[in-house]
């Protein structure tokens, strides 16, 4: 094994088999092969291959701080017998990937030379910041090629989990004909701390408001709607959520801004969590737990994402058992 500028070649006997069934590195050759870094360490733990030197590593992270942690990543995904081919070698198989993509993945039973990949990965560590607006759309890139979009995050304990993003349409069966126009036309209500409160007779919508002692109270974000001022971010959203046939309720047990249900209330429990744009947790450790939150409680986690005058809405979802890609156990 010697070291290159952009890489390690490995020219053993087992360069071809590590090429013809495990699809790692980048082929050199007959009987070469050319590993990033986080392979050379794959390698040297599950497939019993040397270290180009005994000092390899500790020169290797003072140019790849990150090593350690993209080779989780790479452990995470490989144990179980995925293929993955890093973004340096997309050309190798002839495969078309996003530029922002790590890598991508095939699973056990498919050959990178036969089968289009299943997902494309990215990967983060627990403190990098969420792009919620950046990723939904590398997530809707990747769908549109029939991919699943899957990123993994490693924290300092280089422990691994994987979720999938993607972007969700909300819809309900509420009925919302001239919602808007009715809401206008509402007067009169007595203002009270965080909303006001409005007659219960003869009230327009049940979408809209709280039934309490003394009438419907609506709050801050209802008040912008039927006052018809500029609306703020939280009204906004609001107004595409009821558009969108939902019922928002507030989400204060939750830890979001609303829970909306996509029928009458009472007919089923609330399927999606909304927080407001500005709400969202910074990083990626903070999204993790929003979204392992929601799933605990059968519902998902929905980020809105300014699109024009519009909202589209990104998911930050665990996948199914048998795709949760993790750190093995470790003594």
């Amino acid at each position: 094994m010697s070291t290159q500028t952009y890489g390690w070649t490995f020219d053993g006997s087992a360069a071809n088999r590590l090429r013809d069934k495990s699809a790692i590195g980048r082929p050199m050759g007959e009987g070469t092969l050319l590993l990033a870094p986080a392979e050379v360490l794959f390698c040297h733990h599950y497939r019993n291959t040397p270290l180009p030197s005994p000092d390899w590593l500790d020169s290797v992270l003072e140019n790849m701080p990150s090593l350690l942690f993209e080779y989780s990543v790479l452990e995470a995904l490989r144990v179980p017998g995925n293929k993955v081919v890093l973004h340096s070698n997309f050309d190798v198989f002839n495969v078309e990937c996003d530029v922002e993509s790590w890598g991508v993945r095939w699973s056990s039973d498919q050959k990178p030379n036969t089968s289009a990949p299943t997902s494309e990965i990215r990967w983060f560590h627990s403190s990098d910041l969420l792009n919620h607006s950046q990723l939904l759309e590398w997530a809707n890139r990747v769908s549109g090629k029939n991919r699943i979009a899957e990123v993994l995050i490693v924290d300092d304990e280089f422990s691994v989990v994987t979720y999938r993003v993607k972007e969700v349409n909300p819809n309900g069966d509420i009925p919302c004909n001239n919602l808007l126009g009715e809401l206008a036309n509402i007067k009169g209500g007595v203002d009270v701390d965080g909303g006001r409160i409005y007659p219960a007779e003869n009230w327009p919508h049940s979408q809209i408001g709280i039934p309490i002692e003394g009438g419907i109270f609506v709050d801050s974000n209802f008040c912008t709607i039927i006052d018809d001022k500029s609306m703020d971010e939280g009204a906004s959203v609001l107004v595409d959520l009821l558009m969108r046939g939902l019922h928002p309720r507030p989400g204060f047990k939750y830890g979001t801004e609303w829970r909306c249900y996509d029928k009458i209330i009472g007919e089923d429990h609330a399927p999606f969590l909304v927080t407001l744009p500005s709400k969202v947790p910074s990083d990626w450790g903070g999204a993790c737990l929003a979204s392992r939150l929601a799933s605990g409680v059968n519902k998902t986690w929905l980020i809105p994402v300014e699109n024009g005058p519009n909202w589209k809405y990104l998911t930050v979802i665990r996948p199914p058992n048998d795709a949760r890609w993790s750190s093995p156990n470790r003594r």
